[in-house]
């Protein structure tokens, strides 16, 4: 495909998904997300879905599928069409997740985790264990019915998994699990939940005291940056992908005493990747 067929057949919204960005908020024609290229709390890049273009409010700058990969890899336009080359989504084909208060799904049911499929797929990620920690979650959407394995952000929104799909329903957050006794004394960070479960199988974590928080995507850390300002150490599981990366070294210039875990498994994406392969 030449440049203007990947503009016209690639989807906007699934390449920023690829770099684990999602809309703050969104109704069936348009979405709101973080900038790009600098830090803020109020979100100024609106994406319609139409046009499959976003416009940066701060910046007046205008972007389609390739010069949104320029601006997040910096790199040139055959480069940007390279990484492209991996998307197989059809534009017309993708299905807008909403916020609660404008959602087109409905959860029907939740329950601990029952489903043979579900069950297999958690022995694969060699967290089966820790299934307490989970639920399976039955969902309605767009008419029809999915089921997966649900983990709740601080919002009430569920992050859901499964073998073939992995989306979160209701708003966007990041989950905080905190030791009464830890005292603000260290946090763990992880970008998704089944890397927070691989940690727990992990030698000698079993008797931890520290907080965790699992930022279910990159895009969240802006939530959360003043809070670590609190603890002592920071200890850091975050993927080795170019999000993961990026924002270690954001986190490592600009707070005390933070440990990058990311060695460990340095030739893997990310922590339950390194774990399956032992």
């Amino acid at each position: 495909m030449n440049c203007e067929q990947i503009k016209k057949k690639i989807s906007i919204r699934s390449v920023l998904e690829s770099f684990n960005l999602y809309p703050e908020k969104q109704n069936s024609k348009t979405a709101f997300y973080l900038a790009i290229d600098r830090e803020e709390k109020k979100p100024s890049l609106c994406l319609d879905f139409v046009k499959n273009k976003a416009f940066d409010f701060g910046t007046g700058k205008s972007y389609d599928v390739v010069s949104i990969v320029q601006q997040m890899n910096k790199c040139s336009v055959s480069e940007a069409l390279e990484y492209l080359e991996k998307f197989d989504i059809p534009l017309n084909s993708l299905k807008i997740q909403r916020r609660e208060s404008d959602k087109n799904y409905e959860i029907l049911e939740v329950k601990e985790i029952e489903h043979p499929a579900l069950i297999l797929y958690l022995k694969s990620r060699k967290v089966f264990e820790q299934r307490h920690l989970v639920k399976e979650i039955h969902y309605q959407m767009n008419g029809n019915h999915f089921f997966g394995i649900g983990f709740y952000n601080n919002s009430g929104g569920v992050e859901i998994r499964n073998k073939y799909s992995k989306i979160c329903l209701g708003i966007k957050d990041v989950t905080f699990i905190k030791d009464l006794d830890n005292l603000k004394k260290e946090i763990c960070v992880f970008e998704g939940y089944f890397d927070f479960l691989t940690y727990l199988r992990l030698p000698n974590v079993q008797n931890s005291s520290s907080d965790f928080l699992i930022l279910n995507s990159t895009s969240m850390f802006f939530k959360v940056k003043l809070e670590l300002k609190a603890y002592h150490k920071i200890v850091l599981f975050l993927d080795n992908d170019l999000g993961g990366r990026s924002l270690a070294e954001k986190i490592l210039g600009k707070y005390r005493n933070v440990e990058d875990c990311s060695m460990l498994y340095w030739d893997f994406k990310d922590l339950n990747e390194w774990y399956c392969d032992c």
